[in-house]
């Protein structure tokens, strides 16, 4: 057996006998606005920098603010779910955040056993990226200190903030989009992911064509994926009367359901069927899909997560909206002006 020992953490008493000074001159040294001689902290510094020392922030956490910020994030293989962390977690960093990613599955049961992680970590706050964890829950993060900000949720719990994109404006910009086209047979696909986004863009889509007297046909197939847009187009052009407008409530779903559309059914986009999208995602871009959407507002989004989190006195029950960016593309006819 060998007698290879791992090698440990230089501690901030090593540091102190090096220097020659006491463990809480390392520790004044080492704290912003501590009072500390100069020639104390050089000969700390010079110590510190000899023996490779890094200050434990984790351990220092146990005592104060552990300046941790979680991430509870649902499907974040998704395009739009890893653009969102990845500009969050960019932007936390800057800040000087520490960020924990805590990727969880839909279910309620994984959502609620990761915020509890976060209890554990002694995270100062909790961002929920995911519609599933119940408020009661949340509200246990809030008991135990939490600052807890909610990205596209409809609750108003009191002392979180809640941020959100403006779905009812997406909606009807849409349908209007596809009136404009000259569309005249509506469509709408959706998931049975049921989140609180996707129900409120299919809610103010079917109302506003409601109100001009246009029936929309709803469907809903499987998973928020490429795959079920796919499914959906099968079932859709299967039908004796198809639509020739289809909002499709995310970017991937549409895509999917194009693909299907084009290949299988020999459609022509625009000219046959008009698309819009949701989120634009890379690919809505892509030269073979060329998808009229809405982007998601990610940066103005994440820089108001940021201020939050500097000024947690900000905190309020009340849901802010986002307004998300029109995104005009070929997969819609200009139509008449």
């Amino acid at each position: 057996m060998s007698d290879l020992k791992l090698p440990s953490f230089v501690s901030a008493q090593m540091v102190a006998d090096r220097a020659g000074v006491s463990r809480s001159a390392v520790s004044r040294t080492f704290t912003d606005g501590a009072s500390v001689s100069e020639a104390t902290r050089r000969k700390v510094l010079e110590a510190a920098d000899a023996l490779g020392y890094h200050v434990n922030h984790l351990a220092r956490g146990l005592r104060e603010r552990s300046n941790i910020v979680c991430l509870v994030v649902a499907d974040m293989t998704t395009p739009i779910r890893a653009r969102m962390v990845d500009v969050l977690t960019r932007k936390l960093q800057a800040s000087g955040k520490i960020t924990m990613v805590i990727n969880t599955e839909t279910d309620t049961e994984s959502v609620s056993a990761a915020l509890r992680q976060t209890l554990n970590y002694r995270a100062d706050a909790t961002v929920v990226l995911s519609g599933t964890p119940p408020a009661s829950l949340i509200e246990t993060c809030l008991a135990n200190g939490q600052q807890v900000i909610l990205i596209n949720r409809d609750e108003r719990l009191q002392g979180s903030s809640n941020l959100g994109v403006d779905n009812a404006m997406a909606g009807r910009e849409a349908l209007f989009l596809l009136r404009r086209a000259g569309c005249e047979r509506l469509g709408l696909i959706t998931s049975n992911a049921r989140t609180a986004s996707l129900v409120e863009r299919e809610t103010v889509f079917v109302e506003a064509a409601a109100a001009k007297g246009v029936q929309v046909v709803v469907t809903e197939a499987g998973p928020t994926s490429y795959e079920s847009g796919q499914e959906a187009a099968r079932r859709v052009f299967g039908r004796s009367e198809a639509p020739d407008g289809v909002f499709c409530v995310t970017d991937l779903l549409a895509l999917g359901f194009m693909d299907v559309a084009r290949q299988d059914f020999g459609l022509t986009i625009p000219d046959d069927l008009c698309v819009v999208g949701f989120d634009d995602i890379e690919q809505a871009g892509w030269a073979s899909y060329q998808l009229t959407t809405f982007r998601q507002p990610l940066n103005p989004m994440a820089d108001e997560v940021v201020d939050l989190l500097l000024q947690p006195q900000r905190a309020v029950s009340e849901r802010r909206m986002i307004e998300p960016i029109p995104v005009w593309r070929r997969s819609v006819r200009p139509g008449k002006r």
